[in-house]
């Protein structure tokens, strides 16, 4: 039977005036209003538990609430996102992502300003544009997190997986910038430490956005009426069972040793204002003088200078590799200097600049240079110099009129001990930045390290929070390569750090002081943890478990529209 033809015509469409101004699109834009007002509290306290997962001074103490805001994190982020389509929960976790992350890297004012003399306008903007490198990964991973939802597979353990996934990923595009992943915030958890040997930093990753992940399945459940369902039961049970692993590992640890030796690290309190001054040079190498012969008076074998704690490159004077050998032939210690290396280039051209460590024996010679070779973008170096480099400079100036050139690769160097036969002793000296990189320090203790010779300048950061948030990432070294590290840092925190991640002594910050202990070296026994014989396994296993649920949730698209 056919329509009638006054039927069969369609009704004009009504304008999205008009659809406004009915009750219903008043009611549907209401709605959206009042999910756009609750989207902020989520927001909100998402950013707030990720400032607090990171240490933070406050006064003369240091507040370090990682053991609970850690899991709060990724939870409230996760409500944030709660029933949102892809590209609006990108945008939320854009903007989640952003407020979070500049409040915490609000040091980069201190660095830029401060000391990088840049206008008050340009440090307010830099620690924004380096948050939004950061929230463009949970903007990915929000989006992401929606589209699995969307089909039904964003369980818990999805989600962990996707989580460590843009973590690993933000540790390299673009050179990478790692601070602050969520793993960090656990350095004090003795059971998840005990992961770190096996699976690196972002095991505690996973485990950490697992937890998250099941606290959301479980608040879902519960504001659905019901009781926590197999879910979130099962990531619980999973994450309690990675703690009695954790713990069981650090309980079953023996660390093989072939005897121990005795380490001083020096912290010379050199503001970085007159660092690169002149006038203060010869006042800031009298300084590490005297802490040298006090920590050699206390019976150090080696003794560990800061990143650039002589000013200069000493290669190209004599004056200045003069006062180190008589300073070692002196003490009778082998010193391990931070200072500035020099790279001959074609007739004509200024020499490559390095930012170094030199290895000088007991009797004065200098026998090896380690050169960084991960460098701060637009810190040591300016990235896509070509273009950017009319308009930027990078901001630690005092090392090199242009930029810093990056050694060729990580390595394990040889020192030789005082005593009997000169014995020696194979350490890796990783410099500053490339402690924040976990692949990378595993290389050292792959080539032979027995211990790791830790140097940095935290004179940058002031008086905020970074100086602590590093000494967590230093300590997770130690916890994954299962060596011992000796940290000397300018202004602190300078520390010892045991192979199981644990700080056995630290300086307080911007103070002149020196620590030794006697560091026992790893024996060839010993062997390598599985983290250093197969570095960041468990970040491949969630790409391909990820990307065997991209699969399966395209093929149902297509099977649903077959």
């Amino acid at each position: 039977m056919s329509e009638a033809p006054s039927e069969r015509r369609s009704r004009p469409q009504s304008s999205a005036a008009e659809r406004s101004s009915s009750p219903q699109g008043r009611g549907a834009a209401a709605q959206r209003g009042a999910a756009e007002r609750s989207s902020s509290g989520p927001i909100a306290a998402y950013a707030t538990a990720t400032f607090l997962a990171f240490p933070h001074p406050l006064g003369d103490r240091v507040v370090d609430l990682g053991l609970l805001f850690a899991w709060l994190s990724p939870f409230f982020l996760l409500v944030c996102l709660e029933g949102l389509a892809p590209a609006r929960a990108l945008r939320r976790g854009f903007l989640a992502g952003l407020l979070a992350h500049a409040a915490i890297l609000h040091w980069i004012y201190v660095v830029t300003v401060r000391y990088g003399h840049a206008p008050p306008v340009v440090g307010a903007i830099a620690p924004v544009g380096l948050a939004v490198y950061v929230a463009a990964f949970t903007a990915g991973f929000a989006g992401s997190a929606a589209w699995l939802a969307a089909r039904g597979l964003a369980s818990p353990f999805a989600i962990a997986a996707l989580w460590t996934c843009f973590e690993h990923l933000r540790s390299f595009v673009f050179t990478g910038f790692p601070w602050a992943t969520i793993g960090y915030a656990q350095h004090a958890s003795p059971a998840l430490l005990g992961l770190a040997p096996y699976t690196g930093v972002y095991g505690l990753s996973f485990t950490t956005a697992l937890g998250g992940a099941a606290l959301h399945a479980a608040w879902r459940d519960r504001h659905a009426g019901r009781r926590p369902g197999r879910a979130a039961l099962m990531a619980l049970g999973a994450v309690a069972a990675l703690h009695v692993l954790g713990l069981a590992s650090q309980l079953g640890a023996r660390e093989g040793q072939s005897g121990s030796v005795r380490v001083a690290v020096l912290q010379g309190n050199i503001d970085q204002g007159v660092k690169w001054s002149r006038e203060w040079f010869e006042s800031t190498l009298d300084a590490y003088a005297l802490l040298t012969r006090e920590a050699a008076r206390d019976g150090a074998q080696v003794v560990v200078w800061p990143e650039t704690a002589v000013p200069a490159a000493i290669e190209t004077s004599e004056r200045e590799v003069g006062r180190l050998s008589d300073l070692a032939r002196e003490t009778g210690v082998a010193l391990v200097v931070g200072a500035v290396g020099i790279e001959p280039t074609r007739p004509g051209a200024p020499p490559r600049v390095t930012d170094s460590a030199f290895l000088l024996t007991p009797g004065g010679v200098v026998t090896d240079r380690y050169d960084k070779t991960q460098l701060v973008p637009f810190g040591e170096y300016v990235p896509f110099q070509d273009l950017l480099g009319r308009y930027l400079v990078a901001v630690a100036r005092g090392i090199a009129a242009t930029g810093v050139t990056a050694g060729a690769a990580p390595r394990a160097v040889e020192l030789a001990l005082p005593g009997p036969g000169e014995g020696r002793l194979t350490v890796g000296v990783p410099i500053c930045y490339e402690l924040l990189f976990p692949d990378l320090v595993r290389r050292f203790v792959r080539d032979g390290a027995e211990m790791l010779l830790a140097i940095t300048n935290d004179a940058w950061y002031g008086h905020t929070g970074a100086p602590f948030q590093f000494l967590a990432m230093t300590a997770l070294r130690s916890a994954e390569t299962g060596v011992w590290t000796a940290r000397a840092a300018n202004t602190g925190v300078s520390a010892i750090i045991d192979g199981r991640g644990r700080v056995r002594s630290q300086t307080r910050i911007f103070e002149r002081a020196w620590l030794a202990a006697d560091v026992p070296r790893r024996s060839a026994s010993q062997g390598s943890t599985f983290y250093v014989r197969h570095g960041d396994w468990i970040a491949g296993a969630c790409w391909i478990g990820l990307l065997a649920l991209a699969a399966r949730g395209i093929w149902g698209v297509r099977r649903s529209h077959g």
